[in-house]
């Protein structure tokens, strides 16, 4: 073993210790999250460390395959998101429409 394969191992560790660090902290965010914001974006950095997992194992084991399926889970992340946030605007609007009917039903001005 060289130096470059032992550097080579000791970053794949510290990037796994990193990345498992990362996931706990997001999982706590994401099941402490004040707001429904918060834990949309804390699923998305979830997906974003399970990408890192993915690549460090490929890089690990030396499978190429796991570049396509990182890059695949990449795709569908971005597209839950886009999907979290436009159902977050559609609650959002339906909220401000239920709080200025019952305004008007009350007379007050909200």
């Amino acid at each position: 073993m060289n130096v470059h394969e032992t550097f080579l191992d000791i970053a794949e560790l510290v990037s796994l210790g990193l990345l498992s660090a990362a996931f706990l902290l997001t999982v706590y965010r994401v099941v402490r999250g004040p707001t429904l914001p918060d834990r949309i974006l804390g699923l998305d950095m979830l997906v974003a460390a399970a990408i890192g997992f993915i690549a460090v194992i490929g890089i690990r084991t030396g499978y190429t395959l796991y570049v396509d399926i990182a890059i695949a889970l990449g795709l569908v992340g971005f597209l839950a998101t886009v999907a979290f946030a436009r159902f977050v605007l559609a609650r959002g609007r339906t909220e401000g429409v239920q709080q200025a009917t019952a305004a008007k039903e009350t007379g007050s001005d909200a």
